[in-house]
């Protein structure tokens, strides 16, 4: 089966007593435009997106008859969860991290990372609030910022304007 756009979600689109065939894939699969795999009843599906634009989500309707829905189904992975005492905590882990060009991924107070021993030990280290848990990385925190600079620069930086707003202190 060739699929060329999603035509919907489940948490959106009536599915009544279909019968929901999950198309299982990796957190960083969900940026491809390009893929081959099978359903969990063994349905092969090649994904084609031609416009760009479609990433893919969690309950993602890839295909729809009078009897079975096939829908993206995002499988869990090995995380670090930091729970951030305050929004100064938040801004400064979210540097830290964001520092390494890392993927960031938000559920409730959460900020979750994948998985790295030497980030895990870093955070710990620096006094975060982390855990070790599998968890699904449905909500990636989208950023754009302007180029920046890491030796130092003497102009201000978005990290010190996010730390002013968070920290009058400062």
């Amino acid at each position: 089966m060739l699929v060329h756009q999603k035509i919907g979600n489940i948490d959106s689109t009536e599915v009544d007593s279909n019968m929901i065939d999950w198309l299982s894939l990796e957190w960083y699969e969900m940026q491809k435009r390009i893929m081959h795999k099978r359903t969990q009843s063994g349905v092969e599906v090649a994904i084609k997106f031609l416009g760009g634009g479609q990433n893919l989500t969690q309950g993602d309707i890839l295909y729809q008859d009078d009897k079975t829905v096939i829908a993206v189904n995002i499988m869990p992975c090995e995380v670090i969860v930091i729970k951030p005492k305050n929004m100064f905590e938040m801004a400064s882990v979210c540097y830290e991290i964001g520092n390494k060009h890392l993927p960031l991924f938000y559920h409730e107070d959460e900020v979750l990372v994948v998985f790295e021993a030497p980030l895990f030990r870093l955070l710990s280290a620096s006094g975060y609030n982390v855990a070790q848990a599998a968890r699904k990385l449905l909500n990636p925190l989208k950023t754009s910022v302007a180029a920046h600079e890491h030796n130092g620069g003497s102009s201000e930086t978005l990290f010190s304007k996010i730390m002013k707003l968070t920290n009058p202190q400062q």
